[in-house]
């Protein structure tokens, strides 16, 4: 491994979803960056290739609707950003109803090319084993929830706290050719057409309620995967239940839940409403392998093979990979980071991504969107601050940074702290309208207004924030303004 020792370079630990964007970022904003990646000569639990940003649970980014959807907003807000894991999100998308989802295989070659071949940035293989070299002057560690045990430890020892953790599920993917369309059709949830598809995205596997409940039987005694008795008291992310979890809450959850019938009809039996539908949602470009939507879980692969081919449609089903268990860590963030993502104990060490205690592909990649902007204005003496709370990151950044507090224990810290999707909830409060049209807004229609004024106040203030960093940056860059001058405004 190079030394590098130069105090104007940012090291970047861990090229996933968060470590890519925060590598682009930073050497698009100026800095000189080195890009450590410890694949392919160390791998995890969970990857399959070398290659940067790969994604090991579902191919999807989620909404794409920046008006109603707070994950829509985030990517609306990334992309004004120039992010690269939008944009390459982009260019492999799929069909997938009003989600963005991508061919996972095109999406990682599009991220690893264009950091390779970015000038500004230097690739290194190998791990970094326990914490980096102390003349390492700007540190961003973004190596995921799978960090490797040498540089968890070091973590755990120079934080001084007890490691947090949750498990997160994989989903299992099929083959299409193995599906019976006789009994499936295409469609989407209301017929939505979203980036690069019809409105009929989906393949959806109709249950009645006979076979519904058989399967819900098989799912509660289907032989599932035992914890270790350190892994027992582990939490689980409330975003991404094991499906087997799901129906152990309840026979009905499932149908409420990602098996749901509504805003679909059979197309080979509309008169018929079905008590409960599964679907499938396209996973690569060629449309050859099809993920089940919603069914991660930890049972067995042998229980997996014999339950999901009991869902109408999937009994002959093939799979190209069964689903998985893995354990994911995050840090208590709100009493470890400051407000730029530094680490209190060692400020030249920044976190990104789902170490921080964000849950989903898009939050990690904004979490390293955010560090990789702050490594380099701080490395190049440029003032930054952070995006307002109104906008869907800062809102996510002030999650992170800020946690929870209760009434009895402000000013004592973070009274509880756990893994969270971006959502309106974590958005300051807005006035919203409550009349349109001379009609008063009640219900649904009022709780889309409030979500339209949030999204349209987000979008605003974060481009005023870029572009008062960007104009910084041309001041600095060009000479106009000294940094001492530009820090004290």
């Amino acid at each position: 491994m190079t030394t590098h020792d130069d105090s104007s370079v940012v090291h970047v630990i861990g090229a996933g979803l968060a470590g890519s964007e925060a590598a682009w970022q930073a050497a698009n904003a100026g800095a000189s960056v080195v890009l450590h990646e410890m694949r392919p000569q160390r791998m995890t639990s969970a990857h399959q290739t070398d290659s940067f940003a790969e994604l090991v649970c579902s191919n999807s980014f989620r909404s794409d609707d920046a008006e109603a959807n707070a994950v829509g907003l985030l990517h609306a807000e990334m992309r004004l950003a120039n992010s690269l894991i939008i944009a390459c999100g982009d260019e492999a998308k799929l069909p997938a109803g009003g989600a963005l989802a991508v061919d996972r295989v095109a999406f990682s070659q599009a991220v690893t090319q264009r950091l390779e071949a970015h000038p500004g940035i230097a690739i290194e293989r190998g791990e970094i084993a326990g914490l980096p070299p102390g003349d390492w002057r700007s540190v961003i560690i973004a190596t995921g929830p799978l960090t490797s045990p040498p540089l968890g430890a070091a973590i755990q020892e120079i934080t001084g706290e007890d490691e947090l953790a949750f498990f997160d599920a994989i989903a299992p993917i099929v083959h299409h050719e193995s599906i019976d369309m006789g009994v499936c059709w295409m469609q989407s949830r209301y017929d939505k057409a979203g980036p690069g598809g019809s409105g009929a995205d989906y393949i959806n596997c109709p249950l009645d309620q006979q076979q519904y409940e058989a399967f819900i039987d098989a799912l509660l005694a289907g032989e599932k995967t035992q914890f270790r008795e350190w892994e027992k008291t582990t939490p689980y992310f409330e975003g991404c239940l094991p499906i087997e979890v799901m129906a152990e809450r309840g026979r009905e959850t499932l149908r409420h839940g990602p098996m749901k019938p509504v805003g679909l009809t059979n197309r080979h039996a509309p008169e018929t409403k079905p008590y409960a539908v599964v679907q499938l949602r396209q996973d690569n470009a060629l449309g050859s392998l099809w993920n089940i939507v919603g069914f991660q879980t930890k049972l067995k692969y042998g229980a997996q093979t014999d339950i999901f081919r009991m869902i109408p449609g999937l009994e002959n089903a093939q799979f190209a990979r069964l689903g998985g268990l893995h354990r994911n860590t995050f840090l208590n963030s709100p009493k470890l980071l400051d407000g730029a993502l530094r680490l209190k104990a060692r400020p030249q060490l920044r976190f990104a991504g789902q170490i921080t205690g964000v849950e989903g592909y898009v939050e990690s990649a904004a979490i390293g969107l955010l560090t990789g902007r702050f490594g380099a204005a701080e490395t190049l003496a440029r003032p930054i601050g952070p995006p307002p709370e109104t906008s869907a990151m800062g809102a996510l950044l002030a999650h992170v940074t800020g946690g929870h507090l209760s009434d009895d224990d402000a000013g004592s810290g973070p009274r509880s702290f756990q893994p969270m999707n971006v959502n309106f909830g974590l958005f300051p409060p807005i006035e919203a309208p409550t009349a349109e049209g001379g009609k008063r807004l009640r219900g649904k229609e009022k709780s889309r207004a409030r979500k339209r004024a949030l999204s349209a106040r987000a979008l605003a203030d974060f481009e005023i924030w870029l572009k008062a960093q960007e104009a910084i940056s041309a001041e600095c860059a060009t000479g106009t303004k000294n940094t001492s001058q530009a820090a004290a405004e």
